[in-house]
């Protein structure tokens, strides 16, 4: 492997780098992105329970802020469980935007690296490729040598390549994870609403 690092020259370091940063990405949203942590089952039944129970306090709004996305979403509505309905809306709405913002952190990165990294294995082989012509002197072109040369200029392509595609396949992945977490919260954002307001049992 490192010989082939090697052979491939100084435009694969970046590519190295960028697939350190893609694989760092892809751990910490797949740690960050689980259900149970953005989504727990269960907690909007806790919490119209406590509200029904009058226990809808301070406290009970502080813990559920610290919980979990949903239940900064939740917290949302009960701190606001005195006022309209529309004004209730806005506040999971506002607070909704910016959970929604903290779960597509480091995704724009991923996508980034997803989408330029077969341009710079592509640059890593045009410039190998310019460096093994310039070498080449007239009348001493060997064949053998000028295969093997545009096959250690192609490496660069080929790592490009090898990078962009788990990198894209988990971008969508997580993009998908997160319209659906979003989804999900509106959902049960919406049901508190409707209990608190006495429209739903």
């Amino acid at each position: 492997m490192f010989a082939i690092v090697q052979a491939a020259g100084w435009p694969i370091w970046p590519l190295l780098f960028a697939s350190v940063i893609a694989v760092a990405l892809i751990i910490e949203r797949s740690v960050a992105l689980r259900r149970a942590r953005v989504v727990p089952a269960g907690l909007l039944q806790r919490v119209v329970a406590e509200f029904r129970r009058g226990g809808a306090n301070d406290q009970l709004i502080g813990e559920l802020e610290r919980h979990s996305p949903l239940g900064q979403v939740l917290a949302a509505g009960l701190r606001n469980r005195n006022a309209s309905r529309e004004v209730m809306k806005e506040s999971i709405e506002e607070v909704g935007r910016a959970v929604t913002h903290q779960l597509e952190r480091y995704l724009t990165t991923l996508g980034t690296i997803a989408s330029i990294s077969p341009l710079m294995g592509l640059f890593g082989t045009v410039v190998g490729m310019i460096e093994m012509f310039s070498a080449q002197t007239p009348g001493s072109a060997d064949p053998h040598q000028l295969a093997h040369g545009i096959s250690i200029a192609l490496y660069n392509t080929g790592f490009g390549i090898l990078i962009a595609i788990p990198s894209m396949i988990f971008w969508r992945h997580f993009r998908a994870l997160v319209d659906g977490f979003v989804v999900d919260m509106e959902q049960q954002a919406v049901r508190l609403v409707e209990v608190i307001h006495g429209e739903r049992q």
